[in-house]
């Protein structure tokens, strides 16, 4: 029985592998070209922005792992929280892969703030999944209102502090806005 428990598990890690050898093949540096690995890098307007461990963006993986969790909890709460997690983890790992793809790099590049962007590094893109994995565990173990408050209170910092966050990275994505680009560069 303690191994079927553990399955999950081991099936998330093998996500986290199998993804980080994706971008691998797909042509993502593993680390910064820089050389040199931070655990935070704080510029989010620059060439090094999703090239390190964390940056400003790695709030709205803490998010998607609260949300995944509560989406998750609403479609499909009879099923363990192992498997839950196996399916946060293949919904994060593909948006990793999605996210790094020439199209997207491109479209973010084009419609965003993001001029200098071009892709994360495998480092980060393995960070922010095990931050989705944090975010998921934190509303795991949290009263409901813990989970609202840390989703509005990082939306509101991100948004004060860069004028950008994961509500912003949505509607600048699929709904670009000229005006929103303006008020953003205008930091």
């Amino acid at each position: 029985m303690t191994r079927l428990r553990a399955l999950p598990f081991w099936i998330t890690a093998g996500l986290i592998v199998v993804t980080a050898c994706i971008l691998l093949w797909m042509g993502r540096v593993p680390i910064c070209d820089c050389g040199y690995v931070k655990l935070w890098h704080g510029e989010s307007l620059s060439g090094e922005n999703s090239q390190h461990l964390m940056d400003w963006y790695t709030p709205s993986h803490l998010l998607h792992g609260i949300l995944f969790y509560a989406a998750l909890w609403f479609a499909a709460r009879w099923i363990s929280v192992g498997w839950r997690l196996v399916g946060a983890t293949a919904l994060e790992c593909a948006w990793e892969i999605v996210e790094n793809t020439e199209r997207v790099i491109e479209h973010y590049r084009y419609t965003t703030v993001s001029a200098d962007y071009f892709g994360d590094s495998v480092i980060n893109s393995t960070a922010d999944i095990l931050v989705m994995i944090v975010g998921f565990g934190i509303a795991l173990r949290v009263p409901i209102w813990v989970s609202v408050v840390t989703v509005i209170g990082f939306e509101v910092l991100t948004g004060f502090i860069i004028r950008d966050g994961l509500t912003l990275n949505i509607v600048m994505f699929l709904y670009p806005s000229e005006t929103l680009k303006a008020w953003q560069e205008a930091m």
